[in-house]
């Protein structure tokens, strides 16, 4: 699984946190898109994401831009994130 990374995803509006790989030669936006399919597929489409969200790192509240590939950001292995 060296093209991927393990994160805790946390999204408050379902008030839950997430172990969930993401892929590292992604950018961040089709990360966000790929984690509102999973997530609205998971709660049987009780969540619906929006384009307008934002991953952000937990610890230093940094916002990861859209256009960056993960690859390039500081999110590695155990990396907490938040979806907003």
């Amino acid at each position: 699984m060296n093209n991927k990374v393990l994160i805790k995803l946390k999204v408050p509006d379902l008030d839950d946190t997430y172990d969930v790989f993401i892929p590292i030669n992604r950018k961040i936006g089709n990360v966000i898109e790929l984690l509102n399919k999973s997530l609205g597929e998971l709660t049987k489409g009780v969540y619906q994401g929006t384009k307008r969200q934002n991953l952000y790192n937990k610890y230093t509240g940094n916002r990861y831009n859209n256009n960056s590939l993960v690859v390039d950001t500081d999110i590695r292995n155990g990396t907490h994130v938040i979806l907003i």
